[in-house]
């Protein structure tokens, strides 16, 4: 390929390019014919050259050498040169490169052009690539230029404005006073840019709220304007009178009448006028309308129960159109999230509605009414609500299930009817999704099974079906291994008033037990639940204690170290200690989840020594020191 290839023609060469391969030649034979037309002093084709370098640049290759080409061409004289060349430096070049150091005075100069294009390019590359040294030393100039009558050189002023004030937060109050002038502009541009540079001075310098307060007439004034005003093909979007500048005027009024009296009370006729004059069967007006409600929430609290009933009017107001409601499913969860946190009982009337979204296809719908319906759960709808949230847990998708799962524990802890109904609705949880609930889980149903004296039997025969069902799910089965050990005396009885009793013999408890501790799916915490549980029916059964013995002896040399100790510990009971082995593994004490070493689901050392028996429940921890040691050794 010819150096002096046209770039379309490169650009065909390198499309047609059959592998990889072939393609990354075409490109380092041109990079080097490129190169080498740089190193001529009197090379024409520089813009030409350097055109090609930034699709090879766009293609993902190394075009970091034609960085001192563009510092060229910004100086040139001739414009078709000056726009390839700030074009190079916004991709080419960033503010962490001393390049870009060297077309400050070029940026100055170009920034005081006769041609209003010239200018523009140099405020599109400071808004681009600025840094704070730049910023600092043309702030100035970005000044001067807010204050031209020419309404193009204006709007790309002030969203370079916009930038700078982003770079150097403390040059913000040299923009306020033309900020300010430039809403009296009818160039909606220009009241794009002022607007965009007024909402980033607020939000970077609190302290200039107050100031900007002042203007929220002139702002509701220019959306009334819009709101109101006929259909202009200029700035019409489907119906709408130019939604994006309605849209930043919005944001604008949300930030200005936050926690302010004077401006919620200045901008409440205008709310009103926009939500009922707004069209919201396009896209357009629905983001308009959007903003409308987020606005009315974020202002003052009586304002927002003055709009209230508007509010739930555009939320639920799609009932008669499946497809506009698809559509605005995403935004009206959004808006509800916001609204049930002051008036928790008007967005109650609504849970059907919110409930039926979790059946939506989309992922993002489904992951606001999941939030959503777990606000809405409270004392009064603990059942309904939870037998929709289980529904959706057994078919949601996989990354929607940890929190699922997470809020229905946390709900279930708070309003739970009784302890039977909690302790059905985890295990449910457990045996549905219990690969993805947190660490904490197996704890605290511990301690909420040892709380619930009553329940012993119906927990242990309901844990021992689900361990002989399935195994996989490591948190249900870590339970029931602890559950089988503290009250397997209570299964072997087959006495259970709550649920049809199911007569288990020794060996069924036991051969349970070794299918987990042999079970390729175990984890080693898994396997150490399983263990214990199997050295605690030592104490409960009466026939199988030498089978639990030899069970316990074959991981005195397994290779996991924590069950290898466990099981040592074990065998040393069985010998040395046999006579307090009835002490030592005499049934846990009850829980309690508020004393000092209990502290949100983690049991950790406290008064109660046996606490950190539910997480790994060594054998030997009521035995002295000095036994513990000897046992050890």
């Amino acid at each position: 390929m010819s150096p002096s290839v046209r770039l379309q023609e490169m650009i065909r060469v390198i499309r047609s390019a059959r592998t990889q391969c072939e393609e990354r030649g075409v490109i380092q034979r041109e990079c080097a014919a490129i190169r080498a037309q740089f190193r001529q002093a009197d090379n024409v084709g520089r813009s030409h050259n350097l055109a090609k370098l930034l699709y090879v640049h766009m293609l993902g290759y190394p075009a970091h050498f034609g960085q001192m080409e563009c510092v060229r061409l910004i100086a040139s004289p001739r414009y078709s040169e000056k726009r390839v060349g700030y074009l190079g430096a916004m991709m080419l070049l960033d503010e962490k490169q001393d390049a870009s150091l060297l077309i400050t005075n070029s940026i100055k100069n170009d920034l005081s052009h006769s041609n209003q294009y010239v200018q523009s390019l140099a405020l599109c590359t400071l808004a681009c690539m600025g840094s704070a040294e730049m910023c600092r030393d043309l702030a100035p100039e970005i000044d001067r230029l807010l204050r031209t009558s020419n309404s193009y050189i204006k709007k790309k002023a002030a969203l370079c404005a916009v930038h700078i004030v982003r770079k150097v937060p403390e040059l913000g109050e040299l923009f306020t006073t033309a900020a300010h002038s430039l809403l009296s502009e009818k160039n909606h541009g220009v009241l794009h840019g002022a607007v965009v540079l007024i909402t980033e001075l607020c939000e970077q310098n609190p302290e200039s709220l107050a100031q900007f307060r002042k203007v929220v007439p002139e702002l509701v004034h220019i959306m009334k304007g819009l709101v109101m005003s006929g259909y202009s093909p200029e700035h019409n979007v489907a119906g709408i009178s130019d939604p994006f500048l309605q849209v930043r005027i919005l944001r604008l009024l949300r930030i200005l009448g936050r926690n302010n009296d004077t401006a919620s009370d200045a901008m409440n006729d205008l709310l009103a006028q926009v939500a009922t004059n707004t069209d919201s069967s396009k896209t357009a007006g629905s983001a308009v309308l959007y903003e409308t409600v987020l606005t009315i929430m974020d202002i003052k609290f009586h304002v927002t129960h003055y709009f209230f009933p508007l509010v739930l009017s555009f939320i639920f107001g799609f009932n008669s159109c499946v497809v506009l409601f698809i559509r605005r499913s995403y935004i009206s969860m959004m808006s509800l999230q916001k609204i049930v946190q002051t008036d928790h009982n008007a967005v109650q009337r609504h849970r059907g509605t919110i409930v039926d979204c979790l059946k939506d296809p989309d992922a993002s719908v489904k992951r606001r009414a999941l939030e959503l319906s777990l606000a809405l759960v409270s004392a009064v709808n603990i059942r309904s609500m939870m037998k929709e949230l289980l529904l959706f847990l057994s078919s949601c998708p996989p990354e929607l299930r940890a929190q699922a799962a997470s809020g229905i524990f946390s709900a279930a802890e708070r309003y739970a009817p009784s302890q039977r109904w909690h302790i059905d609705t985890i295990l449910h949880v457990l045996t549905t999704a219990g690969a993805d609930v947190r660490d904490e889980t197996v704890p605290n149903l511990i301690q909420l099974i040892t709380t619930a004296n009553e329940l012993h039997s119906y927990t242990v025969h309901k844990l021992y079906r689900a361990l002989v069902a399935d195994i996989s799910q490591q948190s249900l089965v870590q339970v029931a291994c602890w559950c089988v050990g503290e009250y397997g005396d209570l299964l072997l009885r087959a006495e259970c008033d709550d649920t049809e009793p199911v007569q288990v013999t020794e060996d069924d408890v036991l051969d349970a037990l070794e299918t987990v501790l042999q079970s390729h799916m175990s984890s080693p915490a898994t396997r150490g639940f399983a263990l214990t549980a199997t050295m605690k029916l030592s104490t409960r059964i009466t026939h199988n204690v030498d089978r639990i013995r030899s069970i316990v002896s074959i991981y005195g040399s397994c290779i996991d170290l924590e069950l290898q100790q466990r099981a040592v510990e074990y065998n040393a009971l069985f010998k040395k200690y046999d006579h307090m082995r009835a002490a030592v593994l005499e049934r846990m004490p009850v829980i309690d989840k508020t004393s000092p070493g209990h502290s949100k689901g983690e049991m950790t050392a406290g008064p109660v020594q046996e606490r950190d028996q539910t997480q790994k429940q060594p054998a030997v921890e009521t035995v002295s020191q000095e036994s513990t040691n000897q046992v050890r050794v």
